[in-house]
């Protein structure tokens, strides 16, 4: 697939490192890309069901840009919050509709992943959809 520049960078980096343990690492670097959603904005419908950790996300659409506004109680998926910020933030819907979750497994990020935690991005990356299509 075409890539975005901002997700072939990801692709590259990840890509690059061998080591799990320096994947993993990598991974939580990139809770330091969200854009933190406040606890006291936490609630029901921005929950992420079926996350093993509690995890928020909400999307907002401004000048036809989505941002993903995120925050979770466990920095590694606060980490994929922020692969999936670089992802989406700043494109327009269109755009983000067009993106597959296929960019996570060619990055190598799925399989350094437990099966929970895999199951969690893809959660993610759907409720993230699903509001992109509402707000459209």
């Amino acid at each position: 697939m075409n890539w975005s520049p901002a997700i072939q960078g990801l692709i590259e980096e990840f890509q690059e490192i061998e080591s799990k343990f320096e994947k993993l690492e990598t991974l939580m670097d990139f809770a330091d890309e969200l854009v933190p959603l406040p606890v006291e904005d936490w609630n029901e419908s921005n929950l992420v069901r079926g996350c093993q950790s509690i995890a928020h996300i909400e999307v907002e659409l401004a000048n036809d840009e989505v941002i993903l506004k995120s925050a979770a109680d466990a920095r590694m998926v606060e980490g994929l919050q922020g692969i999936l910020t670089i992802a989406v933030n700043g494109n327009t819907p269109d755009k983000v509709l067009e993106l597959t979750p296929d960019f996570a497994e060619e990055m190598g990020l799925l399989n350094t992943l437990t099966p929970s935690r895999s199951n969690g991005f893809r959660t993610m990356f759907d409720m993230i959809q699903n509001r992109v299509k509402e707000l459209k």
